[in-house]
């Protein structure tokens, strides 16, 4: 059979290389042969890629390019692209520059008239919105948060009134944490928990923000997640509206009752977190 002249290598080019996100059967036959061909492969993980690479008996030089040594290695790259070599810049799993260093080297790329070829391949939040039930007409990416909760609000703040289906990535670490803070500032709204996708025990967890982190509470999180959250509905009531009730009641409430059922109470009585309650309850105390 003679081979597809789009899967030939040209010198001097970018190739962005999307790897699977957990069936290996998933990657394309295209990916195969750029992999196979370029000169170099530039990898997130080097010993995960090189998995991959030996599953499919694919021997080629690894260079390491990751969030830590981005400046370094991205100008190696490119010095090598410029003399003609051809480079396979590839992730851990998924289309790589999404949540991804690869986003500087294709700048890094640009500036300098070299060739970009993109493949397409696996991503994990498409995967999962269109199992999620979830409008997909229109949706947010947003993929992992930032590390301090300051910048968190700040971008829930922002999105919090747009109608579109929001996603995030999240380790599963920090997925109790993230899960308070997107209760906290979008409300109780209906989510979708999906991990270990085209895995043998893929899972989708679909319910109110507040009950699929109650969940967590009885079992731990395994598996990256992506979290999908319904938008912004025009029959909601403004989150600053909700607040400033609940707080209002809950004071009442704490100068005749004890703090942990006043707690209890307003979490369910206003879909909220009792754990964001009591936090509150607690500052003013020691006001």
């Amino acid at each position: 059979m003679e081979r597809n002249k789009m899967n030939e290598v040209n010198n001097g080019t970018l190739y962005l290389v999307p790897t699977p996100i957990g069936n290996l059967s998933d990657i394309t036959q295209r990916a195969i042969d750029i992999l196979a061909n370029v000169d170099i492969i530039a990898a997130e993980d080097t010993r995960h890629t090189k998995l991959l690479l030996n599953h499919f008996n694919i021997h080629k030089c690894i260079i390491a390019y990751h969030e830590h040594n981005k400046h370094v290695a991205g100008e190696y790259l490119i010095e090598q692209l410029r003399i003609g070599k051809s480079i396979a810049q590839c992730s851990d799993a998924g289309m790589p520059v999404i949540s991804d260093p690869g986003y500087d080297l294709v700048k890094k790329a640009l500036t300098e008239n070299i060739s970009i070829i993109p493949l397409p391949g696996a991503n994990a939040a498409l995967t999962a919105l269109i199992a999620s039930g979830l409008d997909s007409r229109q949706f947010v990416f947003i993929g992992f948060l930032p590390k301090t909760n300051t910048k968190k609000k700040k971008i829930l703040k922002d999105i919090s009134n747009l109608s579109m289906t929001l996603i995030f990535y999240e380790a599963p670490h920090r997925l109790k944490e993230t899960l308070d803070i997107l209760l906290s500032e979008l409300g109780n709204r209906y989510a979708v928990l999906a991990r270990e996708l085209t895995k043998k025990f893929e899972t989708f967890e679909r319910n109110t923000l507040n009950e699929l982190r109650k969940k967590l509470d009885e079992e731990s999180a395994r598996g990256e997640y992506v979290i999908l959250v319904e938008g912004f509905k025009d029959t909601e009531i403004k989150k600053e509206e909700v607040e400033k009730d609940w707080k209002k009641v809950a004071l009442s409430l704490v100068e005749s009752e004890p703090l942990k059922d006043v707690s209890r109470k307003i979490a369910v009585e206003f879909n909220l977190s009792r754990r964001e309650v009591y936090q509150y309850l607690i500052s003013k105390k020691n006001d």
